[in-house]
């Protein structure tokens, strides 16, 4: 993503906000796919901690993480799992589903200033790229690929 917001297109300008432990986060409208109610799915031994497990999504099976399990948040005793979904993001032909707490509001990052994260030491992994101010506190925006832990050379085909 391009740091001067003057220079993105109408549809970078596109956030969806979701939220974890708390915590806003948003991912590109560009690469949300669908939004779906959480539910069923099936575990897959020896997998990361952070990955749920499956789910058939029309004919294609979508590995489902947990998002604060993989941003490293400890989940809140009060989220009403109610308003829990699952996320569905693209990158490069690939679909993973990310648990979140709630979804939110969409966010046009056109009019923001864009920041590194506070407090973080730069890593090529770290899934949070910037962060931009909203409602009197910040949405850390992410990069889908990290998130998703897809391989880079993928970039060039998102």
């Amino acid at each position: 993503m391009n740091q001067d917001p003057l220079a993105m297109t109408p549809a970078e300008r596109g956030w969806l906000i979701f939220h974890l432990a708390g915590q806003a986060y948003a991912a590109p409208l560009t690469q949300v796919s669908e939004v779906i109610r959480d539910g069923e799915v099936t575990p897959v031994p020896g997998a990361a901690s952070d990955l749920l497990g499956i789910r058939h999504l029309r004919g294609r099976i979508v590995p489902v993480l947990d998002g604060c399990l993989r941003l490293g948040l400890a989940r809140q005793a009060s989220v009403d799992d109610s308003r829990a979904r699952i996320v569905v993001l693209s990158h490069g032909g690939n679909l993973v589903g990310l648990r979140v707490d709630a979804v939110g509001d969409l966010l046009d990052v056109g009019e923001q200033t864009l920041a590194p994260p506070p407090g973080r030491t730069v890593r090529d992994d770290d899934p949070v790229k910037a962060v931009v101010p909203w409602q009197g506190g910040f949405v850390a925006l992410l990069d889908v690929r990290r998130m998703c832990r897809l391989p880079e050379e993928l970039d060039h085909v998102a």
